[in-house]
């Protein structure tokens, strides 16, 4: 054998060798593509789709701290009772807030489909009066978990929203100031289920007509009659104009608000809002033993009519001064005023004045009676980091 038909032989052999390692190799799938978090920028920053969907959410939320002090008359103090001799004396309104929110957004055929949800936790103590256990042993004002409240939960097609809202009467015109205590003189109630339609006509004018529920005792509905607002906004570049009427179907009585706001300027914006309801049917006397205070769900104020009036002063990109001023028909006087200061981005650090005077006529079951004198004045720090 020579050299030649040595090298021959084993190459041969090489090759059987290998086509039979070939027959028994191992197949490796291809790895499916990752699906990652894509940005959708449609509806404003902190969106992305939901793999999978062509649906938009955005998770987002706060941490607030509050600490109030002073008199429950003005909402910041709290009252407690000395565990040794039961003294009632002030103390702090301490209260700690974990708020979550979600978003959705998706374009259909019949337009934009949206949902918006808010849900708050909240730990701290009460703002009012200390209790006593069943043996008459003082506890004061205990710090500790409260209810958590469903403040936001409905969906919207268009213009139809259906669901968990505030109140048209209050969120289509506007909340009374950029304060924290924006209802030392109240302006209406919050919390119902609404069925809505919002009409925008793209050149500055609007209009929401909204079916309401109500909330609570008074607020809720009687019967298959809802509570109806209505309202009518007209907007531009200096400002805004609004109006809302809202009928309570319980009590069959109407209430009404207007509202300018204006924008001095770049740094200045100022408001001024008058309310006026009817109250034949509302009973303001200590006889009543059906509502509290006398109020409907809408003319929360006292007398017939009230305003309130306000704005805020932006010194730069991170320090604003806000203000506001309410009175009533039963001479309750509100003034709030604050510095809010935005330590870093998401980080707001708010400080607090309010004062109010009850009035001369407020009947003594009204919803100032919280105050334990005529002149009450507190204050509050707020600590909020959004996201």
């Amino acid at each position: 054998m020579n050299i030649k038909s040595l090298l021959l032989g084993s190459a041969a052999a090489l090759i059987a060798v290998s086509g039979a390692r070939a027959a028994d190799a191992v197949v490796v799938a291809e790895p499916e593509p990752a699906e990652y978090v894509k940005i959708c920028d449609v509806y404003g920053a902190g969106y992305f789709y939901i793999p999978g969907t062509e649906t938009c959410l955005r998770i987002g939320g706060y941490i607030r701290y509050d600490i109030g002090a002073g008199d429950i008359g003005s909402f910041d103090g709290a009252r407690s009772t000395d565990h040794q001799d039961g003294k009632d004396q002030a103390t702090w309104m301490k209260n700690a807030r974990f708020t979550l929110k979600t978003w959705t957004g998706q374009e259909t055929e019949l337009g934009t489909l949206k949902t918006y949800t808010e849900t708050r936790f909240n730990f701290g103590n009460k703002n009012g009066s200390g209790s006593s256990d069943s043996d008459g042993n003082a506890l004061g004002n205990p710090a500790g978990n409260k209810n958590v409240s469903l403040n936001f939960a409905w969906i919207q097609l268009g213009g139809l929203r259906v669901g968990k809202d505030e109140s048209a009467f209050d969120t289509f015109i506007g909340y009374a100031g950029n304060v924290i205590n924006d209802t030392l003189v109240p302006y209406g109630d919050f919390d119902t289920n609404v069925v809505q339609y919002y009409f925008d006509a793209g050149n500055g004018f609007s209009a929401v007509v909204s079916l309401e529920e109500g909330e609570g005792v008074v607020g809720t509905i009687d019967s298959y009659v809802p509570h109806v607002v209505g309202g009518v906004k007209y907007t531009q570049g200096w400002g805004a104009i609004t109006g809302v009427v809202a009928y309570d179907s319980n009590y069959e009585e109407v209430a009404g608000k207007v509202r300018l706001d204006v924008n001095v300027s770049s740094a200045l914006s100022l408001f001024v809002m008058g309310g006026y309801g009817s109250d034949n049917n509302l009973n303001d006397d200590a006889n009543n033993t059906i509502d509290a205070h006398g109020r409907g769900f809408y003319k929360q104020w006292g007398g017939n009519w009230a305003i309130w009036g306000g704005g805020t002063y932006k010194f730069n990109e991170k320090t604003s001064f806000n203000a506001q001023v309410s009175y009533d028909d039963w001479k309750n006087l509100g003034i709030a005023a604050n510095i809010a200061y935005d330590v870093v981005p998401g980080f707001t650090v708010t400080a607090e004045v309010d004062y109010q005077n009850v009035g001369n006529d407020t009947p003594a079951n009204s919803i100032w009676a919280g105050a334990t004198k005529k002149s009450n004045i507190g204050g509050i720090l707020r600590f909020q980091r959004s996201f």
